[in-house]
C-alpha cells in the first residue's frame, strides 16, 4: 500500500494524517511539549480565575473576596483593585498563549504542523524548539496571525 493511499484512508476514517513536511518523529516530541505546556497554562489560569460559564474556552479573572460587614478600609480596597487589575493582565497573556498552544495541537492533528501559515514553507526546527506553538517561519514571525 502506498503512503498516499494510506493517508487518504486515514483522512477518510477521521484519523490524523502523518506530517508531510518531513518532521516525522519530531512532531511527537513537540506534541508532548505542547500538551505539557497546555496543562501548565490551564493550572495557572485556574489560580487566577475561572472558565467563563457561557464559553468554556474563555477565562476571566476573579475578583478577590471582600470582608463582610462594616466599612471597607480604603487601602485594602485599593490593594484588592490593583491585584485584580494585575491578575486580569496576566490572565489575558496566559489565555493568549493557551490559544496558541491549542491551535498548534490542532495543526498537529490536521497534519499541517510545522508549515508556515503565511508562505506555506516548513518552519525552522530551531524556531519550533524555541516556540513549539509557532505558526509562522522566522521570516514571517511578525505577521498578524
Amino acid at each position: 500500500m502506498t503512503e498516499q493511499f494510506t493517508n487518504i484512508c486515514q483522512a477518510r476514517a477521521g484519523q490524523p494524517r502523518p506530517a508531510s513536511n518531513g518532521m516525522g518523529n519530531e512532531i511527537e516530541q513537540f506534541k508532548v511539549k505542547l500538551r505539557a505546556e497546555k496543562e501548565k497554562l490551564e493550572g495557572e489560569l485556574t489560580l487566577l480565575g475561572r472558565r467563563t460559564p457561557n464559553n468554556p474556552n474563555d477565562w476571566e479573572a476573579v475578583p478577590p473576596e471582600t470582608e463582610a460587614g462594616g466599612e471597607p478600609d480604603p487601602n485594602v480596597t485599593a490593594d484588592m483593585v490593583e491585584g485584580f487589575e494585575e491578575a486580569t493582565a496576566v490572565e489575558g497573556e496566559l489565555e493568549q498563549r493557551l490559544s496558541e498552544v491549542t491551535a498548534a495541537l490542532g495543526r498537529i492533528e490536521s497534519g499541517t504542523y510545522g508549515t508556515c501559515k503565511v508562505c506555506q514553507n516548513q518552519i525552522e526546527t530551531d524556531r519550533l524548539n524555541a516556540n513549539p506553538a509557532a505558526a509562522t517561519c522566522i521570516g514571517h514571525k511578525n505577521e498578524p496571525r
